[in-house]
């Protein structure tokens, strides 16, 4: 899988989950489970990410997010 790179759009603490844009104007929806490295906690929003791309049910998911 290639990574891409991002910025966390909106984040919904108290559910633990958020958005990630990316460059081509896409966005992906990730649970703080997705995180690979670092504390959702510590994340804010406009911080540069990179993740993969997953399918989900609900279809594509941003998996292994990093902070940059």
């Amino acid at each position: 899988m290639s990574r891409l790179n991002g910025w966390i759009k909106k984040l919904i603490r108290e559910k633990g989950f958020g958005f990630i844009r990316d460059d081509k104007d896409n966005e992906y929806f990730f649970h703080r489970t997705a995180l690979d490295k670092g504390r959702f906690d510590d994340l804010a929003e406009g911080q540069m990410v990179s993740f993969e791309v997953e399918e989900s049910s609900k279809g594509p998911r941003a998996a292994t997010v990093r902070t940059a």
